[in-house]
C-alpha cells in the first residue's frame, strides 16, 4: 500500500491589516475544506491498470503517478496517471524504454521528473529470472521519455525493499533486501547532473537501524526518520532520525510516553510513511497477522504519538493540497486492491503551552515565591499560580506560609489589614517564602521543571548520576502525591538500567525504600543473559550483604508474578489541571483583575505573562497601580463568551468555541502576541466550518460589529438563500434596525428580475 503527500500549502498567516483600530478583517475565504477527513475516490478500472500491491506512488503537480508492482500473478510496469482535480484515471503517456516490470523497487519525485531505483524483477508466475536490481531509470513528467542512468564507478548492491528520499539535490537509498540478507549501507547520487553522476556510500555513525526491509522513509525538519520494517526474525516499532548533515543516527525513544498516553503505532512493515508540515503519518502495513487501518501520527517537535480520528463526512468542497493519498495495496485474503483514498490534513501550528510554561520557569520572571530546601536552605524560586494549579501538596505549604506572613505583617502593622490580592498595587507583595526540609534543590529542580512542562528531561543513557538523580525526583513525587511524575519517574529508571549501572541503582532503590525499582533490578539481574556477567563485576563484590542474599535467592526461587487489574493512576496532566485552575480552583491565587466593560474576572500574571507578550511587557513595564486591567482587541470589546473562550486558550491551550467566538478572537493573537497563529488558524477553520442557519443571525451580529465584512457577506448569502428557515429564528426580532436593513437589502439584489415579473403578475 503506497502513498504520497502533495505541495504543502502555506498555513494561515497574521494579517498585518489588523492594526490597534481593527477597521476590518479579511478571512480570505477559498474553498472550504475538512481536515483529517477520508475521502473514497473513484477506483482504477481494470482497463486502465490492474489492481496491485508493491507498487509505487508519487505526487507531481496536479497528478498522482503509480508505477510497476504485482497483480497477484505479474510482475507490471505500467504508468497510471489520476488527475487530482478531475478525479479521474488514465495511462501516463510514455516514450523510450520503460524499467523492466518489477515491485518493491522505490520512486521519488526530484524537478521536473521522478527517478525509479531497484527493486525485484523477474517472472512470478513461472517463477524464472526473478533477481534484484540496482538500476536507476528517469522519466520526464513533460515528455513522457523514460531514460536509463547509465552510472559509472561503484554501485549499490543490487536491493529491493528499501527505503529511498531526495534531499539537498540528491537520491539516498537505504537498507532493503538483496536476496540474501537484509542491509542497513546508506548510498546517495546527484540527481542535477546526469552526465557526471556517481553513487557515494555514506559513512554512518550513532545508533543505525538494524538492518531492515519493507519500510518506509520520510524527511522532516532536514532529518530523515525510519520507522519499523521487517529485522530477521524481529519486527520493531523503533522510530529513528538521520541528521544529513553529520550522517548521525539516532534512536528516538518512545520510554517518555506515559503510559495512559498514546504509544507508538503496534510493531508492522510493508506500512507507509508521509511528511507532512511537523509531522509524520503512518497509514497501513502489516502488524502481528492483522491489517491495520488506524492512522497514526508523530508530532517530531514534542515527540509524541497519537491516533488520529477522522471527521465524519459531510458535503464541502474539498481543498485538494494538503493530502495524503492511498492506493491498492493487498486486502483481506492476499486480494489486490485498485481503490484510491485521499486523507486531508490539518497543518494548525502547534500548541505552544508547555514551551510557554517552560519559557516562564526557565526565565524566572513574575516569581512570587521562594522555596527553601533541605538543612542546607538553598533556594529555588517559583510561581505560585503553576505551583497550586499542579501540586495539592505544595498547595498546602504555599496556603500555610501565607497564613504565616499574613499574621507576621497585622502584628507587624498593629491590626488586621487585607486587601484583596487583584487590587494589591505591583510590586508591594513580598517574595512568599516556602520552606520544605525534606527536598533538595537539584531534584526538586527537575520536579519544578515537570509542573510546568508535564515533561522531565530524558537522563543520559547508563549514566549513574543521571539515574539516581531521577530516583530522588521519584521519591519527592511519592511524598508530594504527583502520580504522573511517579510514573514517568519508574518509566524513565527502567529504561535506562542496564548491566553497568543496575547494581548501583538496585542498592539506592534499597535505600530509598523503592520497592518497585528495587524489584525491578533484582528481576534484570537474575535473568539468564544477564547473572553471570553481574556477578562478576566490582560493584558485586562492595554490595551490602542483604542485598547478596537477595539476589541469590531471587536466581534459586523467583518469586510467582503478580498480576493487577488495578488500572495505573497517571495522575492529571498540565492541561487537565489548568482547565480546573481556571474554572475556580485558583481562585484564591488570584492577583491581578481584568475589567471587560467594567465587569471584573480575576485572573494570574503569571499565566496570562507566561502566553501573551503584550501582557508580559505590560506587567514588566506598564503595569496599572490598581491591578486592573481593561480588556479589548485593538479598540473592539470582545463579548463575554469570546473573552471566557480566549482565557481558556490562555490558560489551557482550549480551541474549542461557538463561531461567534471566533469572529471576536481572529485578531487576538496578532493583537496579545501570543507564540504563534493557532488561534486564529482555529478561529478561520471554525467559522469556515460552522456557519448554520442556527447561529448564521448570531454570527451576523458579530461580524457587524467586528466588522468582518467578508463573514458579514457570507452571512447574508446564507440567510438570502435560506429566509424561509431564517424567517422563523426567535432571534431575528431581536437585531438591530440596520442589520434588518442590510437582510432586506440582500434580499431585494438576490431577487431577480424574472421573479420581479412573477410577483407583479400574482398582485
Amino acid at each position: 500500500m503506497s502513498c504520497k503527500s502533495t505541495k504543502v500549502a502555506p498555513s494561515v498567516d497574521f494579517d498585518h491589516s489588523c492594526s490597534d483600530s481593527v477597521e476590518y478583517l479579511t478571512l480570505n475565504f477559498g474553498p472550504f475544506e475538512t481536515v483529517h477527513r477520508w475521502r473514497r475516490l473513484p477506483p482504477c478500472d481494470e482497463f486502465v491498470g490492474a489492481r496491485r500491491s508493491k507498487h509505487t506512488v508519487v505526487a507531481y503537480r496536479d497528478a498522482i503517478y503509480v508505477f510497476g508492482g504485482d497483480n497477484g500473478k505479474n510482475m507490471l510496469n505500467d504508468l497510471l496517471r489520476f488527475d487530482v482535480k478531475d478525479c479521474s484515471w488514465c495511462r501516463a503517456f510514455t516514450t523510450g524504454t520503460p524499467p523492466a516490470p518489477r515491485y518493491h523497487h522505490s520512486a521519488v519525485v526530484y524537478g521536473s521528473s521522478m527517478f525509479v531505483f531497484g527493486g525485484y524483477t523477474g517472472d512470478i508466475y513461472s517463477n524464472s529470472n526473478l533477481k534484484n536490481k540496482n538500476d536507476l531509470f528517469e522519466y520526464k513528467f513533460a515528455t513522457g521519455q523514460w531514460t536509463e542512468w547509465k552510472v559509472e564507478g561503484s554501485l549499490p548492491v543490487a536491493r529491493s525493499a528499501h527505503g529511498a528520499t531526495v534531499y539537498s539535490d540528491k537520491l539516498w537509498i537505504f537498507a532493503g533486501y538483496d536476496g540474501n540478507a537484509r542491509l542497513n549501507d546508506m548510498w546517495t547520487i546527484s540527481l542535477q547532473d546526469r552526465e557526471h553522476a556517481c553513487w557515494e556510500e555514506i559513512d554512518q555513525s550513532g545508533e543505525i537501524p538494524p538492518s531492515c526491509c519493507n519500510f518506509p522513509v520520510a524527511v522532516c525538519r532536514d532529518k530523515m526518520f525510519v520507522f519499523s520494517g521487517q529485522s530477521g526474525a524481529k519486527i520493531t516499532n523503533n522510530l529513528f532520525q538521520f541528521e544529513f548533515k553529520g550522517h548521525m543516527w539516532t534512536r528516538i525513544p518512545t520510554e517518555h510516553l506515559l503510559r495512559g498516553s498514546p504509544p507508538p503505532p503496534q510493531r508492522r512493515y510493508g506500512h507507509t510513511m508521509v511528511a507532512f508540515d511537523r509531522h509524520l503519518y503512518v497509514f497501513g502495513g502489516a502488524a502481528d497477522n492483522t491489517l491495520p487501518n488506524e492512522l497514526h501520527c508523530y508530532d517530531v517537535d514534542s515527540q509524541t504519538w497519537e491516533v488520529i480520528q477522522p471527521s465524519l463526512d459531510s458535503e464541502i468542497i474539498d481543498n485538494e493540497t494538503n493530502a495524503m493519498y492511498i492506493f491498492g495495496g493487498t486486502v483481506d485474503n492476499n486480494v489486490r486492491s485498485g481503490e484510491m483514498y485521499r486523507f486531508q490534513f490539518s497543518c494548525y501550528p502547534k500548541c505552544t503551552l508547555h514551551e510557554d510554561y517552560g519559557k516562564l520557569w526557565e526565565n524566572r520572571q513574575f516569581c512570587d515565591v521562594e522555596f527553601i530546601l533541605g538543612e542546607r536552605e538553598e533556594r529555588v524560586l517559583g510561581h505560585i499560580a503553576i505551583v497550586t494549579a499542579r501540586c495539592q501538596w505544595l498547595r498546602k505549604k504555599i496556603l500555610q506560609a501565607r497564613d504565616r506572613q499574613r499574621q507576621n505583617d497585622e502584628g507587624a502593622a498593629g491590626g488586621p489589614r487585607d486587601i484583596p490580592a487583584g487590587n494589591r498595587p505591583s510590586g508591594t507583595q513580598p517574595m512568599l517564602e516556602v520552606s520544605i526540609r525534606e527536598a533538595e534543590a537539584q531534584p526538586f529542580e527537575v520536579l519544578m521543571q515537570f509542573l510546568y512542562t508535564d515533561k522531565i528531561q530524558y537522563p543520559r543513557r547508563g549514566h549513574v548520576q543521571d539515574v539516581l538523580l531521577i530516583m530522588d525526583v521519584y521519591k519527592l513525587a511519592l511524598s508530594f502525591k504527583l502520580s504522573r511524575l511517579e510514573q514517568l519517574c519508574v518509566q524513565y529508571i527502567e529504561a535506562s538500567v542496564d548491566l553497568q549501572n543496575v547494581l548501583s541503582v538496585c542498592e539506592n532503590a534499597n535505600k530509598l525504600q523503592l520497592d518497585q525499582l528495587k524489584e525491578h533490578c533484582l528481576n534484570f539481574v537474575v535473568k539468564e543473559s544477564h547473572f553471570n556477567q553481574v556477578i562478576m563485576t566490582k560493584e558485586f563484590e562492595h554490595l551490602s550483604t542483604p542485598l547478596i542474599v537477595e539476589i541469590v535467592r531471587r536466581k534459586q526461587q523467583p518469586p510467582p508474578r503478580l498480576y493487577s487489574d488495578q488500572p495505573v493512576d497517571i495522575g492529571t496532566s498540565l492541561v487537565q489541571d489548568m482547565k480546573a485552575y481556571l474554572e475556580g480552583g485558583g481562585l484564591e491565587f488570584c492577583d491581578i483583575i481584568l475589567l471587560l466593560d467594567g465587569h471584573p474576572r480575576p485572573a494570574h500574571k503569571a499565566i496570562l505573562a507566561a502566553r501573551s507578550s503584550y501582557f508580559e511587557a505590560m506587567f514588566r513595564s506598564f503595569m496599572p497601580e490598581d491591578g486592573q486591567v481593561n480588556i479589548s482587541i485593538g479598540e473592539m470589546v470582545p463579548s463575554k463568551q469570546a473573552f471566557e473562550s480566549m482565557l481558556r486558550y490562555i490558560y489551557y491551550g482550549d480551541v474549542n468555541m461557538p463561531p461567534e467566538d471566533s469572529l471576536y478572537l481572529f485578531a487576538a493573537p496578532y493583537y496579545y502576541g501570543f507564540s504563534n497563529n493557532r488561534l486564529q488558524a482555529y478561529c478561520k477553520q471554525n467559522l469556515e466550518m460552522n456557519v448554520t442557519v442556527e447561529n448564521v443571525l448570531q454570527i451576523l451580529e458579530a461580524a457587524d460589529k467586528t466588522q468582518a465584512l467578508d463573514m458579514k457577506k457570507h452571512c447574508l448569502h446564507i440567510i438570502v438563500h435560506q429566509f424561509i428557515k431564517v424567517s422563523k429564528l426567535p432571534n431575528l426580532r431581536s437585531l438591530s434596525q440596520l442589520l434588518l436593513l442590510d437582510i432586506i437589502e440582500s434580499l431585494a439584489t438576490h431577487i431577480s428580475d424574472k421573479q420581479c415579473a412573477e410577483m407583479g403578475s400574482d398582485i
